[in-house]
């Protein structure tokens, strides 16, 4: 068993509860996310089944889009309704000034990433040093925010759309959007609704996958998006063992395929030597 599972994400449990479950109802222990969502976050999980666990680092990689509740007014330590209230204000804000508060999101910046994420800092995960009221100094790292527009508004909550890149924290963001609103928020409801080319549309729950009624994605349609080349002969063969080539089609990463349209490897530029390419995943 071998594909993509996309699946519809409840709220109240984590990933690896669907990750678990999933391994579960199809007898296989090989299931990988390619992203995680917070229990209080719904929504599109992409699980990569079998040999697709090469895949992992790849998807995980695509720009993802969410719709995100923001509760104006208050702080916690989580950066979202489930964490402990550490302050509190009254609120008065406009919709204008809450689109011109979200639109000042848009393009690249320098990001902080919550001390209640599993990111690790000298072989210790955030949360682990926030669980023992240990000082750490967090990381930033750029992040990339697509777009972003309001949905609706009712103060002190409002809800917004946008479309991110890898590594962004939504909880972090709309703590930076409420400090351009001079204010405070937290995240209070989470929805992935797109990830690279999947939507939230085409999940299914795991009652559905419980019940058989689901389809996996093959490997080759996640693929679809890198230059092809099919090969035969001495080609093929130095391919299959993994030998570093010659980078003739000038290209930065090459989905090698054999005459018979099976999946050889997946090649990228080799560092050393760019006219080069060493293999990325074998499959």
């Amino acid at each position: 068993m071998n594909g993509i599972l996309l699946v519809n994400k409840p709220v109240g449990i984590t990933s690896r509860d669907v990750v678990n479950k999933v391994c579960k109802i199809l007898g296989t222990k090989r299931v990988g996310h390619t992203g995680t969502l917070d229990p209080l976050a719904s929504g599109v999980l992409v699980l990569c089944i079998g040999t697709a666990t090469k895949l992992v680092e790849i998807l995980t990689s695509n720009d993802k889009e969410y719709e995100a509740e923001v509760t104006l007014g208050i702080e916690t330590d989580t950066y979202d309704i489930t964490g402990n209230i550490t302050k509190t204000e009254e609120v008065s804000k406009t919709r204008k000034e809450i689109i011109v508060a979200l639109n000042s999101m848009i393009g690249t910046y320098n990001q902080e990433v919550p001390i209640y994420s599993a990111v690790k800092i000298n072989g210790k995960k955030l949360y682990e040093y926030a669980r023992n009221n240990e000082s750490v100094e967090l990381p930033k790292r750029d992040v990339t925010i697509k777009d972003i527009s309001l949905v609706n508004i009712d103060i002190p909550k409002f809800t917004f759309r946008t479309s991110v890149s890898k590594g962004t924290y939504i909880r972090s963001l709309i703590c930076d959007i409420a400090k351009k609103l001079k204010t405070i928020g937290t995240m209070s409801k989470l929805t992935r609704t797109r990830q690279g080319k999947f939507n939230l549309e085409n999940c299914y729950s795991l009652d559905d996958i419980e019940k058989g009624n689901y389809k996996l994605i093959p490997i080759e349609d996640c693929l679809d998006d890198f230059y092809q080349v099919i090969v035969d002969g001495n080609l093929l063969n130095a391919i299959k063992n993994g030998a570093v080539i010659t980078n003739r089609w000038n290209k930065s990463e090459i989905l090698f395929i054999d005459p018979y349209n099976n999946l050889l490897a997946l090649y990228k530029i080799y560092e050393k030597d760019n006219s080069m390419l060493k293999p990325w995943k074998m499959f």
